[in-house]
């Protein structure tokens, strides 16, 4: 994947137009209120969170061993299974596949996999119809739009939006009432799945000893896709594993809570295998394609934490950055706190660098997130590397070079502050600095700064020590 457009290009347009982004603060703002009532209903989420975690650090050490076993225990049960190097190797198994079988429509599961890498695309290229059967990435597609959140695909859309785009696209009367909404989508995707050639749906957690997926979801379209069509292609990152069914519930018991504060999705889906001889529903073919694009380069290094994610969302809904600007800005098919460590883990730091920047390093995802994984500390970790590589602003080196030859010298650091008072003071008013220059008026283009003291706080210390005021 290639960075869309520039980061602070996205950046602007969304601070000009606050119209998606206030959409998107509103949800999160509901859903993280949800998920904290969740959490302190359940008694035992820092036991489960703490197990998670236990369990899902487990799982990657071990990683080739339960991808082995996961393998083994799916294609004893009828699965093949497809191990893709990178996203093209990925798309020709699936364009491949549907080319043999002769699949002209395909329907899809919400996968945030499939569009990492550009599945779609990829099928309608080779004269395939794909058509997003969950309600949020339907609408999206409709609109010739992009997911904005990890589970909610259209946060940043109004219900106004939605009845726009569904009165133009589908011929339907204009309506913004969501139960009508709902009942138009659903008859325009019935006939989809009951035709459809292939369902293509993601993976929220595979199970090593049994080959199993489990599919989590609230709208039942995901079961319609993994049933109704003859072939069934599941798409799985390759951390995407816990090695039990016991390990599975672990986790389960924490992601809806964190994710929609549910106490477990309305549909918790588990699939091993196609359909057996005995057995009249079901598909006839399972493939399941394990994906790397990027992922075993990150394990064993620092950043190989985040691949413990169970893509929950919770740490989106916190964090103060994405609430203001929403998920386009990002520019990655992952936004948010986990996308701006996922993003340039994956794909490179270089066309990547701004987004670790993008963070206020609060802690607030950490705290909220079920697996306790230090965002903090990769994204500064980052950011490190962004220095390293001479990828950070020519300013920023200059002004920390500066800084470090004035603390190093308690004399220079104290004329500095002298300096700069007497300058902050010249610029002032009521207390207050208007305007910054240069590349500090980044913060006084949208608040005040505060004058230096007169008296800084070392002068106070040392008056202190000579008895002074």
């Amino acid at each position: 994947m290639e960075a869309r457009v520039d980061f602070k290009g996205r950046l602007q347009r969304s601070l000009d137009d606050r119209g998606p982004a206030s959409k998107v603060e509103f949800m999160v703002t509901r859903v993280t209120a949800n998920a904290e009532a969740a959490r302190q209903d359940y008694p035992f989420t820092d036991v489960m969170r703490d197990r998670s975690r236990a369990i899902r650090l487990h799982t990657l050490a071990n990683l080739d061993i339960y991808l082995e076993e996961f393998a083994e225990a799916a294609e004893a049960n009828g699965t093949a299974v497809f191990f893709a190097g990178d996203a093209d190797e990925a798309n020709r198994y699936v364009v491949d596949l549907a080319a043999r079988e002769g699949v002209e429509l395909v329907v899809k599961g919400k996968s945030m996999v499939t569009e990492e890498t550009e599945l779609n695309a990829a099928l309608q290229r080779d004269g395939v119809e794909v058509v997003e059967t969950d309600l949020g990435e339907f609408i999206a597609q409709l609109a010739g739009d992009t997911p904005s959140h990890i589970i909610g695909p259209i946060a940043h859309l109004s219900r106004q939006d939605c009845g726009r785009v569904m009165s133009e696209k589908l011929g339907i009367p204009y309506t913004d009432d969501p139960d009508q909404l709902v009942a138009a989508a659903r008859e325009h995707l019935r006939e989809r799945f009951l035709t459809a050639g292939m369902g293509i749906t993601g993976c929220n957690l595979a199970v090593a000893e049994t080959g199993s997926i489990a599919l989590v979801e609230n709208e039942g379209n995901g079961r319609m896709t993994t049933t109704s069509p003859r072939i069934l292609v599941v798409f799985m990152g390759m951390e995407r594993i816990v090695p039990t069914f016991g390990d599975l519930s672990v986790l389960l018991n924490v992601l809806a809570r964190s994710g929609t504060g549910q106490s477990l999705s309305v549909y918790t889906n588990l699939l091993t295998g196609p359909r057996r001889p005995d057995e009249h529903d079901g598909p006839e073919q399972v493939h399941v394609v394990v994906l790397d694009n990027g992922r075993s380069s990150m394990l064993g290094g620092d950043l190989a934490e985040i691949l413990g994610c169970i893509r929950c969302g919770a740490c989106l809904n916190i964090c103060p950055v994405y609430r203001q600007v929403g998920g386009h800005v990002y520019g990655s098919v992952y936004p948010g706190p986990v996308g701006s460590v996922v993003t340039p883990g994956l794909w490179g730091l270089a066309p990547w660098h701004d987004l670790p920047q993008a963070s206020t390093l609060c802690g607030a995802c950490q705290e909220v997130c079920p697996i306790r994984i230090d965002i903090p500390r990769m994204l500064l970790r980052l950011r490190e590397r962004t220095v390293d590589q001479g990828l950070a602003p020519a300013w920023l080196g200059w002004s920390l070079r500066g800084f470090a030859k004035a603390a190093s010298s308690p004399r220079r650091f104290a004329s500095r502050e002298r300096l700069v008072a007497r300058l902050g003071r010249l610029g002032s008013r009521d207390g207050w600095i208007r305007r910054l220059p240069g590349p500090a008026r980044g913060w006084t283009a949208s608040r005040d700064f505060p004058v230096p003291s007169r008296r800084p706080f070392r002068q106070r210390w040392e008056e202190r020590d000579h008895g002074g005021a």
